[in-house]
């Protein structure tokens, strides 16, 4: 699918929506198409809540977010979330706070159907305290000393839809990642519909001589889209750079709300899909980003003779 055939298939008012990459491979541009789209009252789902969450409040879509890290990635703030938690302008953001592994804990439990998934990090913290969601129960096995011991909890996730970005995928939906993961398996097994948007669709031959980098399977993907550059700001191993000077600018647009509408009119609602926000940006700028070869060496899988 294009991306404006799968979000306007997928993505509905009011639905739950999953975003994954862990610094890696965001997937930035279905933020943008979901803005273009004009979607309302989503819940978005994110471990790591960053600039993508940031313009999809901006854009009107989100009410709800459920996360365990909000920042602008070690660059500085995000101002409209910021604005929305702390102030409730323009409109208040329901939100629902875990930590990194609780996050991890909740897919985990969605892709494996379980009713929730036991951590032992949250004893001590004050997230309790902020979310109710976060429950013990008594382990059923006892202790050395006899006991059971309370664990915490935390219930599954089960997004309506997740999408996340990759290296690259078969046209059944076959997904190859390298470099740095994040739980995207998890995310997509989590959710009742997965889109996976890739930086180039290859052949079957291509994923069948290295499978072991096959991270998510044909049969849990919905659609493939093929979407160059559409993890910007972020990077894809072997395909371009991380964006610092964007990271670092994004604090003083978002800070400023005029400011933060006029860079929306321009480069979201200003572009007909990311292929013009790519042009937007231009070659010099992609040239900027470009990475050198480091390529890995061939591995030996056999066959019979």
């Amino acid at each position: 699918m294009t991306m404006r055939e799968a979000v306007a298939a997928f993505v509905h008012d009011g639905a739950t929506v999953c975003l994954e990459g862990f610094t890696h491979l965001i997937p930035t541009a279905a933020g943008h198409e979901i803005v273009r789209q004009g979607r309302r009252d989503l819940t978005v789902v994110r471990m790591t809540a960053d600039i993508v969450v940031d313009q999809m409040l901006a854009g009107g879509c989100v009410s709800k977010l459920v996360s365990s890290f909000v920042g602008n990635s070690s660059a500085g703030s995000l101002g409209e979330l910021r604005r929305r938690v702390e102030s409730g302008e323009p409109e208040p953001l329901a939100f629902e706070e875990y930590s990194h592994y609780g996050m991890v804990c909740r897919y985990l439990a969605g892709a494996s159907g379980l009713p929730f998934h036991p951590l032992r990090s949250y004893a001590g913290s004050d997230l309790p305290s902020v979310n109710p969601g976060l429950r013990t129960v008594a382990s059923p096995y006892p202790g050395p000393d006899g006991e059971r011991e309370q664990v915490y909890v935390v219930p599954p996730v089960h997004p309506d839809v997740t999408f996340v970005h990759a290296q690259r995928a078969d046209r059944s939906g076959n997904t190859q990642i390298w470099g740095l993961t994040g739980v995207q398996a998890e995310a997509v097994y989590a959710a009742a519909r997965a889109v996976v948007v890739v930086e180039e669709v290859v052949d079957d031959e291509v994923v069948r001589s290295d499978p072991n980098r096959t991270v998510i399977p044909a049969h849990a993907v919905d659609a493939v889209v093929a979407c160059p550059r559409g993890a910007h700001p972020s990077f894809a191993q072997g395909y371009y750079d991380r964006d610092n000077a964007f990271y670092r600018s994004w604090s003083r647009i978002s800070r400023d709300p005029a400011r933060l509408k006029d860079w929306m009119a321009e480069w979201v609602h200003g572009t007909t899909d990311h292929a013009a926000y790519v042009a937007l940006l231009g070659e010099e700028h992609w040239s900027a980003l470009a990475v050198g070869e480091a390529l890995s060496l061939p591995v030996n899988y056999g066959r019979r003779l």
